[in-house]
């Protein structure tokens, strides 16, 4: 087993890891705003009501201390004989209070409302945006990439987006706000109180700080050994039969256990770092409440500050150390959502293919004649795979594309299709340019039958209509009878409704590609592109499919990929390619008879099947 750190979607864990810092936080912060701002009278109304909220909140402890203030001096005044307790003002002022937390809780929720609103919104509209983005982006895009990115792009890092904006703008309003409005209360109060109050500040930053950096890397090497853990469970489960076949139990168990280790390790670290934090803070915030009560008895003895004031203090010092801890850790979450941000707007901002053309080709017209003058191409500029390949293929004809792997096969059947466009040259059908075609509209014009089947989560009826969407069901039994598949659908429980599972494990690999087979003859394409589909099937399946196939191919131009040539032989043109290069062409009989590199990769077939 391979036990090294994968690149894995959502259920790996591996796609984005917690405390992962933007490469550009400015940029990356900017495209957010940018893109939130279509939210930004919505966002004005929540922080309009964030703001009231807190002040609201912020007012209740000077108003209790008044009333604080007034039992004191009631009871004072009582014992003293010179009057008593004034209820009714209390019962006043105690009223005042509570609707003033009222409206705090009430403005709460309606920012709170708000936010939910503008966050949930932006998140779909992300989504909606991305999904939009996959179809208009170049292959080249997803084979540069692994699945794993992608996914993580499109699913974790937009759920990390959402819980950023949902928790970290209204928690970073709040609670400037908050520091801002304790700060302004307390020097109301006394102003040696506050500068006392303040010498808890920069110790909590120290803790919060050293926390904080000694902390982060056991979160991180938590989140990458959990996605190793996970990695290896999945890797595991997944070829569960080799594994016991090869007697690696015991060695799977014990790369297992390794990993787990080191997974509790960090775990046990970095919760024990981030739950030391709670009790310093709240020693520091005790010797502060000391220092401050000190004082405060002083002042009231000398008359300076009234006692309700101390109890109005104290609250002022509790909620003042929140915010600086809230602060810390929004910035934390605002470096994630950065990262993620960064991460699906790179993704949205990808360059795109052109979809369109100015006077675009009637697809309508098209015959399905293909000719090929002197194309060559690279992926990567410095690195040309295919040199100067032409050819002419008729309307009609079946064209087998030939040659070892990296000849360039595959690599024709791609700019064919304009997945990616030649580098120098030109591809032309019925004598126009590629490039002159609406990309989607060219596309049209070609069905496909690939090596490996692709098919969804749905009925069988769904799958084979997936070809062309407005068939009737008679069309898609049709289809499915000229491709030699009906017989194995009616002997399934359901037939045509039968429900392939998520995996389409259901169905044996030649059933999958008869389908797919069904499929391209709904679609009823002028020009076909086919992988040869028989190399892992057996033989009495590999007849069936290839006697659909050729019902397939009849009138239509056929561009075959062919593995094993004995499977080509009545094919009208033969391509064969080394290297990127045509270097034979002609029929099967021709191409023997030159006795070249074809007749030596023919004959190799058959000496093999002979060893055997």
């Amino acid at each position: 087993m391979n036990n090294k750190t994968v690149k894995r979607g959502p259920m790996g864990h591996g796609g984005h890891m917690g405390g992962e810092k933007a490469e550009n936080f400015g940029k990356a912060m900017k495209q957010l705003v940018a893109y939130m701002s279509r939210y930004k009278f919505r966002l004005l109304l929540m922080f309009i009501f964030a703001i009231g909220s807190t002040i609201f909140n912020i007012v209740g402890p000077k108003i209790l201390g008044n009333a604080t203030t007034e039992i004191f001096n009631g009871l004072t005044a009582k014992i003293s004989g010179t009057g008593g307790i004034d209820f009714g003002k209390i019962a006043g002022i105690l009223l005042g209070l509570l609707f003033i937390y009222a409206c705090s809780s009430v403005f709460g929720a309606i920012q709170g409302f708000i936010m939910t609103g503008v966050s949930n919104d932006a998140v779909y509209n992300l989504r909606k945006d991305i999904s939009k983005k996959i179809n208009r982006l170049p292959v080249k895009y997803f084979e540069s990439r692994t699945h794993g990115e992608i996914l993580s792009r499109i699913t974790n890092d937009v759920d990390t987006l959402q819980m950023g904006l949902n928790q970290s703008i209204t928690q970073l309003i709040t609670s400037v706000t908050t520091l801002i409005g304790v700060f302004a209360m307390m020097l109301s109060i006394n102003v040696w109180m506050t500068l006392a109050a303040l010498l808890i500040l920069p110790v909590s930053m120290m803790i919060i700080g050293f926390v904080m950096k000694h902390s982060q890397k056991y979160f991180q090497d938590q989140q990458r050994y959990l996605g190793e853990v996970n990695g290896q469970v999945e890797e595991i489960y997944g070829g569960h039969n080799v594994v016991q076949a090869f007697n690696k139990e015991e060695d799977v168990v014990k790369a297992f256990e390794e990993t787990n280790e080191k997974l509790y390790t960090s775990g046990w670290r970095s919760q024990f770092f981030s739950g030391m934090m709670m009790p310093i803070m709240q020693f520091v915030g005790n010797v502060g409440y000391v220092v401050v009560a000190l004082l405060g008895g002083v002042l009231v003895i000398n008359g300076s500050i009234q006692v309700g004031d101390i109890q109005s203090f104290f609250q002022y010092i509790r909620q003042f150390t929140q915010p600086v801890q809230q602060i810390a850790q929004v910035t934390n979450m605002l470096q994630s959502s950065a990262a993620a941000s960064e991460r699906v707007f790179d993704f949205i901002n990808a360059p795109e293919e052109d979809q369109t053309v100015e006077n675009s080709v009637d697809i309508s017209s098209v015959d399905g004649g293909v000719q090929m003058n002197h194309v060559s191409f690279g992926y990567d500029e410095d690195k040309i795979i295919i040199h100067d390949f032409s050819c002419e293929v008729k309307k009609g004809q079946k064209v087998a594309i030939v040659g070892p792997t990296g000849a360039g096969k595959t690599t024709m059947v791609k700019l064919l299709m304009r997945f990616y466009d030649v580098s120098s040259g030109e591809i032309l059908i019925d004598g126009h340019n590629v490039k002159d075609f609406n990309r989607s509209e060219l596309r049209e014009l070609f069905g496909m039958v690939l090596q490996d089947t692709w098919l969804f989560h749905g009925t069988i009826m769904e799958n084979i209509r997936y070809g062309r969407l407005d068939a009737t069901d008679e069309e898609v039994i049709a289809a499915a009878k000229a491709a030699h598949a009906h017989h194995f659908i009616m002997s399934q429980p359901g037939g045509y409704q039968m429900v392939l599972n998520e995996e389409t494990s259901n169905i044996s690999q030649g059933q999958k590609q008869l389908l797919t087979i069904a499929r391209a003859i709904l679609a009823d394409n002028k020009l076909l592109i086919l992988d040869e589909a028989t190399s892992s099937v057996d033989t009495r399946t590999e007849e069936r499919i290839q006697k659909a196939m050729d019902h397939l191919m009849e009138g239509r131009t056929s561009f075959v990929i062919a593995h094993r040539l004995s499977t080509i032989r009545d094919a009208d043109l033969i391509l064969v390619m080394k290297d990127g290069d045509i270097i034979e062409q002609g029929n099967h009989q021709q191409l023997l008879a030159k006795n070249g590199f074809y007749a030596n990769l023919y004959n190799s077939q058959f000496e093999k099947t002979e060893a055997v």
